[in-house]
């Protein structure tokens, strides 16, 4: 399913994708996946990868764990990305926000109970306010630009929301789009839905800033070093 969205991203960027292939609950519940995505980072830039080259893209559960990762990463001291951007992000495991009562029903791909569900699987006990968990409880000074998009019909929309606000508060450059009538991950019909098609290119279009941004700098620091 996902071959055809890191595809465009790849083909938009002209880069190389990554994705890694991580143990996931219920097999594996809280905190493997967590560590298994600090990991594959770690191996990325063992391999020598330069991270002002490295943006960290991922969506719904996945890119709740990449804010965290980039965290995790940050108090490691390791370097972290020239960006990210989230799809759809599952930020708040409570789901005690507004819209997880108010969009209830019209997100055809999540409901409250199917989150639930999934929660206590992943969690396998520990609490959904762990900021390991649900970064929207975590410290998050510090961290790469980040580009969320949301659809206005998820039940996860107080989340990202919350995570969005949480974000500038730690002073990360932020951008929030809510996109009307959407559901959650719609980018995955790219190619189908017009909406997914221009969600993507705004996603890219912040990409290809932040990275020519980066190399910039990264170019501007190695001449002065020299």
């Amino acid at each position: 399913m996902y071959r055809g969205l890191t595809g465009r991203i790849a083909s938009a960027l002209n880069a190389n994708v990554y994705v890694p292939h991580y143990r996931q609950a219920p097999d594996f519940p809280f905190p493997t996946p967590v560590d298994g995505g600090l990991t594959a980072y770690r191996a990325l830039l063992d391999k020598g990868i330069d991270p002002v080259t490295l943006v960290r893209v991922g969506d719904s559960a996945g890119r709740a764990r990449g804010v965290t990762l980039m965290r995790k990463a940050r108090d490691a001291g390791l370097p972290l990305p020239a960006a990210a951007v989230a799809f759809s992000p599952w930020a708040d495991l409570t789901h005690s926000g507004v819209a997880a009562r108010a969009r209830e029903g019209l997100d055809p791909l999540c409901s409250l109970d199917f989150l639930h569900h999934l929660a206590r699987h992943f969690l396998a006990g520990e609490l959904p306010t762990h900021p390991d968990a649900s970064p929207v409880y975590a410290e998050l000074q510090g961290l790469s630009p980040t580009l969320i998009q949301m659809g206005e019909n998820e039940v996860m929309l107080s989340g990202a929301m919350i995570l969005a606000t949480r974000l500038g508060e730690d002073r990360v450059r932020t951008t929030l789009e809510v996109w009307p009538g959407m559901f959650h991950v719609w980018h995955l019909l790219a190619g189908t839905l017009p909406e997914a098609d221009q969600a993507l290119h705004n996603a890219i279009g912040c990409l290809k800033n932040t990275l020519s941004t980066q190399a910039g700098t990264h170019d501007a620091s190695r001449s002065i070093s020299r």
